[in-house]
């Protein structure tokens, strides 16, 4: 982790505090998961890893060092934890007879309700 001078709020304190949190975490760090997620996090954040395998984050909402640490930190978990989750797979389903006839009766609603505008000669 490392800090710089990072502008926005805070008038002439900005140029001589470092408030900026640049947060550098390498994949092979991230402990407690298996391979098959070490590799299915390597794909859903390939966005934020460089070439040495390392996650980067940026952080320079707020004012104060701890309070950006602390919002680097918590992204950063967030961001493993969003990636790691396995989405269910969709069950394909057909609609219903009750649906179809349904929508056949509102169609043949809609038509009249058309029908009955045009000009009788």
């Amino acid at each position: 982790m490392t800090f710089a001078r990072s502008g926005g709020n805070g008038g002439q304190n900005v140029n001589k505090v470092n408030t900026k949190v640049h947060l550098v975490l390498p994949v092979s760090a991230i402990g407690g998961i298996s391979e098959e997620e070490m590799d299915r996090l390597r794909i859903k954040l390939s966005s934020i890893l460089n070439k040495e395998d390392c996650l980067f984050l940026d952080v320079d909402d707020e004012r104060y060092q701890e309070r950006n640490r602390e919002i680097a930190f918590a992204r950063i978990e967030n961001r493993i934890l969003q990636a790691l989750v396995i989405p269910k797979k969709r069950k394909p389903t057909k609609p219903t007879k009750a649906s179809k006839e349904r929508k056949l009766k509102l169609k043949k609603i809609r038509s009249e309700v058309k029908k009955n505008r045009s000009k009788i000669w």
